[in-house]
């Protein structure tokens, strides 16, 4: 799969890279890939909004016509547990964590919250908030409304849009001052990746925590937060875990910690005895404590069988993937693309990228919107760029040539001067 050495990587060189794939077999295994012609739809937009599994439909199934529809009640003694199960499924398979350190439900946004308050309050007598003033915006949200409710001081830090978060501009934002940081693994934007390790241990000698947001990482680049050290973490399961829209999110919180932190969101099933219905809040031990209302079953079901099939393929050989797809896209966006005004968005080393590389144009927004009707399925980021995010547990390197192709066919013919200047609502 050594696209790399090639000037302009041929597409018999993609297909061969195909043949070669240790991967190729879980296209298969999700739905709307088995079609192979010419026009066929290249999907693009996997950090978005991952591929259904074949085999979503029959676990949704289950829960609804056997557990809900005849198990009716009874089926809570299978369901009460989902969320802590499920997510050891995440912290072994995915997370490299450790059992009873991942609970999933709610949203990413939720647990953001609830992770930021429980880890300030863990700091007594810190008064700032530092994040990432390109970081994803429900992340800045969050940061700003917390530190506004408690008369907190918010230091964004600056980072550039494309080459991402700068460590020593990092460093020099972290004092006794700071109690919180609340970081993305990889920029949303650009896919530039940070070090988890040295930035964990950055913060740490500062005496912060880190939040870390894993969303635009998880199942595709490794995480291991174990081995860096991490102290909590969220991410969501919908892109490349391939949840479904509005799947339930995860929170990782580390064993050392559980019993110092306490969610500022108090619900019955965070409640030490839940079914005593007692008067006093009183937080459960371990990862449980971080459990709200009533965990969305249906909604885990099909994150059961994202996260499993992304353990199967295995992080490291997905990481593997994802580097040589998005360096073919590199390597094409170069001698198909560059000539035609567009330029790299993106970090070009691989070991400074996510998964998802991002190119800019002034006209991004409407070649984005003519990309779309050849069959091309991007998105777009605001000010200027289109992204490419090409999931390596489905995506091929054919699909990758493809799209840059189609790109290029796009900027030559300038039909997407034919669509309106305008900006979409994007998430």
């Amino acid at each position: 799969m050594d696209l790399l050495g090639a000037r302009a990587p041929t597409r018999d060189d993609a297909l061969a890279a195909d043949a070669a794939d240790p991967l190729a077999g879980f296209r298969a295994r999700f739905a709307g890939t088995d079609d192979d012609a010419p026009d066929r739809l290249l999907y693009m937009d996997g950090n978005s909004l991952g591929r259904m599994p074949l085999a979503t439909p029959a676990a949704l199934a289950r829960v609804v016509e056997r557990e809900w529809a005849r198990g009716l009640v009874g089926s809570w003694a299978t369901w009460i547990g989902a969320a802590t199960r499920l997510g050891d499924v995440l912290a072994g398979g995915v997370l490299g964590a450790q059992p009873g350190e991942v609970l999933v439900g709610d949203s990413t946004t939720v647990n953001l919250y609830k992770l930021l308050v429980a880890g300030l309050d863990a700091r007594p007598g810190r008064d700032v908030l530092v994040c990432c003033a390109d970081d994803f915006p429900t992340d800045r949200y969050v940061v700003a409304e917390v530190a506004r409710a408690r008369g907190l001081t918010v230091r964004e830090v600056p980072a550039d849009v494309d080459a991402g978060l700068d460590p020593a501009v990092l460093a020099a934002a972290l004092d006794d001052r700071v109690a919180v940081v609340v970081l993305s693994h990889v920029a949303y934007r650009s896919g530039a990746l940070v070090d988890l390790p040295a930035t964990t241990r950055l913060a740490r000698d500062a005496g912060a925590l880190v939040v870390w947001d894993l969303s635009h990482s998880v199942g595709a680049v490794p995480v291991e937060l174990t081995a860096a050290g991490a102290d909590l973490a969220v991410g969501c399961t919908y892109k490349y875990l391939n949840g479904g829209p509005g799947a339930p999110a995860f929170l990782y919180v580390r064993r050392e910690l559980q019993e110092q932190l306490r969610s500022p969101i108090a619900g019955w099933f965070g409640q030490r005895d839940q079914f005593a219905m007692g008067a006093v809040y009183e937080p459960a031990e371990g990862i449980e404590r971080f459990g709200a209302g009533t965990p969305p079953v249906i909604g885990m079901a099909a994150v059961e069988v994202g996260a499993r099939l992304v353990a199967e393929a295995g992080v490291e050989r997905l990481a593997t993937k994802a580097r040589a797809l998005t360096g073919l896209a590199v390597r094409l966006a170069d001698a198909q693309l560059a000539s035609l005004g567009v330029r790299l968005a993106s970090p070009r080393d691989e070991a400074r990228r996510g998964a998802h590389v991002t190119v800019a144009h002034p006209r991004a927004w409407q070649l984005t919107q003519a990309l779309v009707e050849r069959g091309v399925v991007p998105d777009f980021r605001t000010p200027d760029r289109v992204r490419f995010g090409p999931a390596p547990i489905y995506t091929r390197f054919v699909d990758v040539w493809d799209a840059v192709s189609r790109f290029r066919d796009v900027l030559a013919d300038r039909s997407y001067e034919r669509f309106p200047e305008q900006h979409a609502r994007v998430t």
